[in-house]
């Protein structure tokens, strides 16, 4: 990991990173190891005791403009902000970004309970639903289901670890008002009997659009997949609760590196889609054309969430390879290798029915 950036005007080391504060998770009766537990809303221990997490009330959302004003348009990502996490374990020291960790020589769980200054903290968290058993049987029967890979690959879910972790994403809600023009276009028919042709007749359409937009969701870390991340849709965002530290005990918690201003821009992306979708359909007619579209966003809103992923990364054939578990749904994306055999196979059996296809037709 590099060091912290130092400030050209000075000289001498860059300041140490702080200490961070951690939350405690030892157990008091046994002195094990605190971790949630997947399903409910309590810490448990090997020993089987458990601790409440505590209800903190609702999920905070801040305003997009004062964040702006206040902050000048950007703030430090908080996955750039190195901070010094003990372990109360072993009492190792460690530097890391992340909200939440694991020791390097006793595995203790390592989890941060406040912000550093200047960045967004998390407003809310997707605690995990499933443990590692129903992940790895989600895994499993994602493996098997994909006949062309290497029959190989049957045994990596036996040998490879499954990681829990925390993603962040952004929320963003907002009210648009899209004025627009384009054009309408009416279908007629011209001639009769075979010479008739089908045209169509364009009018100028101009209007306005509005829409309410609630939780759209952008990846806010670039050290994972965007895309596989997005596939593992849709979250259960009801069950979000307002954040609390004890979520996090056992499992890993990414920091962002994309900030609120570069995930508004990813935010209305995404709501490019439905916005011109309401265009076409107030433009009417049989055929649309656009040809502007200038959208307003109001009120716009955002919070920080921490969704839950299991992580599976595999080597085969010198190659490495990712799975990841929508830890609510099961739901399993990734990529694997596919046998070249098993492909060859597959292309020389739909050639061999092409074939008896065509002969059965030119016989009859």
């Amino acid at each position: 990991m590099s060091d912290p950036i130092q400030d050209p005007t000075t000289t001498g080391p860059a300041p140490e990173p702080a200490i961070a504060e951690l939350m405690a998770t030892r157990c008091t009766s046994c002195g094990s190891q605190l971790a949630y537990a997947p399903g409910t809303s309590y810490l448990r221990c090997t020993c089987m005791s458990q601790v409440e997490i505590a209800d903190a009330g609702h999920v905070v959302e801040q305003a997009y403009e004062a964040w702006a004003r206040e902050n000048a348009g950007q703030s430090p990502v908080a996955a750039s902000v190195l901070r010094t996490l003990r372990c109360d374990g072993c009492g190792a020291q460690m530097q890391s970004a992340n909200l939440s960790d694991s020791c390097q020589f006793c595995a203790g769980h390592l989890v941060a309970v406040s912000a550093v200054e200047g960045t967004v903290a998390p407003s809310g968290v997707l605690p995990f639903a499933l443990d590692s058993s129903a992940a790895q049987a989600a895994v499993v029967k994602w493996v098997q289901s994909r006949w062309l890979a290497p029959n190989a690959l049957k045994d990596v879910n036996g040998t490879e670890a499954l990681r829990g972790t925390y993603v962040p994403h952004w929320a963003f809600d907002a009210d648009t008002t899209t004025d627009y023009t384009g054009q309408r276009g009416e279908e007629y028919w011209e001639g009769e009997g075979e010479e008739r042709t089908r045209e169509v007749r364009w009018y100028s359409a101009r209007g306005t659009t509005k829409r309410r937009f609630d939780d759209v969701l952008v990846v806010g870390t670039t050290t994972l997949s965007e895309k596989q991340l997005d596939d593992l849709t849709p979250w259960d965002t009801a069950s979000i609760v307002p954040f609390q530290p004890g979520y996090l005990a056992g499992y890993s918690t990414v920091s962002y590196d994309v900030d609120p201003a570069a995930g508004l821009e990813k935010a209305k992306q995404k709501m490019a889609g439905p916005i011109r979708k309401d265009v076409e359909k107030d433009i009417g007619g049989d055929e649309q054309r656009v040809h502007s579209l200038q959208t307003a966003y109001a009120n716009v809103m955002f919070t920080l969430l921490l969704l839950p992923v299991w992580i599976m990364t595999y080597m085969y054939a010198g190659k490495q390879w990712q799975v990841m578990v929508n830890a609510t749904t099961g739901e399993v994306i990734g990529k694997r290798p596919y046998s070249p055999v098993k492909v060859t196979l597959a292309i020389l059996a739909a050639l061999a029915v092409v074939i008896t296809l065509i002969v059965l037709f030119l016989r009859n």
